[in-house]
């Protein structure tokens, strides 16, 4: 496989929103009133169930990657090209490690309650669980709280855990297709000599 080129930055934020080609933007505003919250900000749109949505149920997820989708910046980490550093930290960690590795990710990056930078402890690139962290709502406390109904205010529970990780790879395992069960040996991305 070819190594990919470096990549520009990402020009996509959480409150961005394109309408007119049914990508919108779900995050409330504090002038929104309660029959507001949960249309989109930009247009008003009402497209996602969210009492279905807010229950939860890993056995819907199929239901709720469609919802995610609806948003600009979910619709867009299900659908970016994943860089080669983050694909090759996924060969070298197997099915089995990866998961591990999510688990852990959602342990230290949201778990906690009351992080003074939320809503900045997810980068957009160089780790696939990130990629799928912005595509599944499970990036930061905020994100969790509109979408999945998650309270900010208490540390999470070992099950909401449970349910972050399991979207999380769930939404791995539709993106990434050659990573094997085992670990693989991959050789580093050498940096050319300029």
């Amino acid at each position: 496989m070819k190594p990919l080129g470096k990549l520009e930055p990402l020009k996509i934020s959480c409150i961005d929103s394109d309408c007119e080609n049914d990508l919108h933007c779900f995050k409330a505003t504090r002038q929104m009133s309660d029959e507001e919250r949960g249309s989109c900000r930009s247009c008003g749109v009402e497209l996602v169930d969210w009492p279905r949505l807010h229950q939860r149920s890993i056995d819907d997820a199929d239901f709720t990657f469609a919802a995610l989708r609806n948003e600009k910046i979910r619709h867009h980490f299900f659908h970016t090209q994943i860089d080669q550093h983050a694909l090759n930290y996924a060969k070298r960690k197997g099915w089995g490690l990866l998961r591990e590795a999510i688990e852990n990710r959602v342990w230290k990056s949201i778990a906690k309650s009351g992080n003074p930078r939320d809503g900045q402890q997810t980068p957009f690139h160089g780790n696939p669980i990130y990629y799928a962290q912005h595509a599944t709502a499970t990036c930061c406390r905020t994100c969790l709280n509109y979408w999945h109904n998650i309270s900010k205010e208490h540390d999470l529970t070992d099950e909401e855990v449970e349910y972050c990780s399991d979207l999380i790879e769930l939404c791995l395992r539709d993106r990434l297709n050659d990573i094997t069960d085992e670990p693989q040996k991959v050789p580093p991305i050498r940096k050319k000599a300029q």
